[in-house]
């Protein structure tokens, strides 16, 4: 039970909540006769309502207080409904009326909802206006569906191994698509922040999170077009490795932290030198005109997302027959011919055996680095067949100085031939 001092505090916040949302109204109450009929003391006692409802201890009396506020705010919106059709008052009105009851019980949680909803009706103009002016169609309904994938369909998706030799943990998998969709719409969100003013180099960085050997193979056809964004295009397609390697990266922190911990220092040392490559072409073009066709549409490719997981989970069941067949020379096998279609497949996937328990972290390395290898070689082949002879011979030399530098960096940090 409360004391008389309590009691007080608490309705004095439920009072506080009410003049809050009622000082934004109050703003936009507008005047005359078709001025709105709830401001700030109206909003304050409709939160008082709720409060000293919950204070008489009866969950039916505020049920019939929210109903009461309900059927006034539905006599006044029938009144006015004509000059302003929204029902934005309305609903802030019932809406104070259940925090001032929430405030008796829990005074931080009201007060906290209490500013959101602040926030949410002050913030009109501004949230009308990127709706509206600044999202396209398209990324409108990237944010809803990535809500979705969030929201909806991970709680339903099963944390259990399943299939055969219960390789697959469908809520593992599921998250690694929410990762990489993540990291896809940073990368998206990158640019239409910076603009096109910055050019290839960032268009490369930010696409190389959807799909390194896409980007190159795009950069190269740019450069093939038009020689003139050689430069900027080589820079690009040297830092999608950055992102491949921030990536598998954060994939593996998703997967297996100490198989991340193993092969920290190759993937540092092969983020630096693809950083330092790539930096001798940056700084070339970062003063000249960025192109005008920058990334602009879709913040994802769920249908990519959704085959990426697909390779995720076949890999999981090759890799783990492989290890029951085989012993690590299988494991070593698969991931290296799951190089060839993507990197981060065969990492998840070795990792994911790791996390499980059925190989050791030192068993893991080297499919890894295979994997690396094959998927590597496999942008050199895009480079040459996409872009200009002169576009491949300088991007290739960076795409070696990346794999020689991380090779290096495994066998000189003890994780190789020990």
């Amino acid at each position: 039970m409360l004391d008389a001092s309590g009691v007080l505090l608490r309705l004095a916040s439920a009072v506080a909540i009410g003049l809050l949302i009622g000082a934004e109204r109050e703003r936009r109450k507008g005047d005359g006769p078709n001025r709105s009929p709830a401001g700030i003391r109206t909003f304050a006692m409709a939160s008082l309502v709720g409060a000293t409802s919950v204070l008489l201890g009866s969950d039916w009396l505020l049920a019939a207080s929210v109903f009461g506020v309900a059927a006034l705010s539905t006599v006044a919106y029938w009144r006015s409904h004509l000059e302003d059709p929204g029902l934005t008052s309305e609903i802030a009105l019932v809406l104070t009326v259940l925090l001032g009851g929430l405030a008796l019980r829990d005074p931080r949680l009201a007060a906290g909802l209490a500013v959101a909803v602040a926030v949410l009706l002050a913030g009109r103009e501004r949230i009308h206006h990127f709706v509206r002016g600044i999202m396209s169609a398209e990324e409108l309904d990237d944010a809803l569906i990535f809500a979705a994938v969030v929201f909806v369909i991970l709680p339903l998706v099963p944390d259990s191994y399943l299939g055969p030799f219960n390789a697959i943990n469908p809520r593992i998998i599921w998250k690694i698509v929410i990762l990489m969709l993540s990291i896809s719409v940073a990368g998206y969100l990158a640019i239409r922040v910076v603009g096109p003013r910055i050019g290839l180099p960032i268009a490369g960085l930010a696409s190389g999170f959807v799909s390194s050997a896409a980007t190159i193979s795009a950069m190269g056809t740019r450069a093939s077009l038009d020689p003139a964004v050689l430069r900027p295009a080589v820079a690009g397609a040297v830092l999608s490795t950055v992102a491949t390697i921030a990536q598998l990266a954060v994939v593996l922190a998703a997967t297996s932290l100490p198989t991340l911990r193993a092969l920290t220092l190759p993937l540092i040392a092969a983020g630096i030198a693809s950083l330092v490559y790539a930096s001798f072409f940056t700084l070339r073009t970062l003063a000249s005109n960025s192109p005008e066709n920058v990334l602009r549409g879709r913040a994802f490719s769920l249908r990519t997302a959704v085959a990426f997981a697909a390779i995720i989970a076949f890999m999981l069941i090759v890799a783990a027959g492989a290890d029951a067949w085989l012993g690590n020379r299988g494991v070593l096998a698969a991931a290296t011919l799951a190089g060839f279609a993507d990197a981060h497949a065969a990492a998840v996937s070795v990792a994911s055996l790791v996390a499980s328990t059925r190989i050791r972290v030192d068993d893991a390395i080297v499919p890894i680095l295979a994997g690396f290898t094959t998927n590597t070689l496999m942008k050199a082949v895009l480079a040459f067949a996409s872009g200009s002879r002169r576009f491949a011979l300088q991007v290739i030399p960076g795409l070696i100085l990346v794999l020689l530098t991380l090779w290096l960096a495994a066998i000189y940090g003890g994780h190789l031939f020990v």
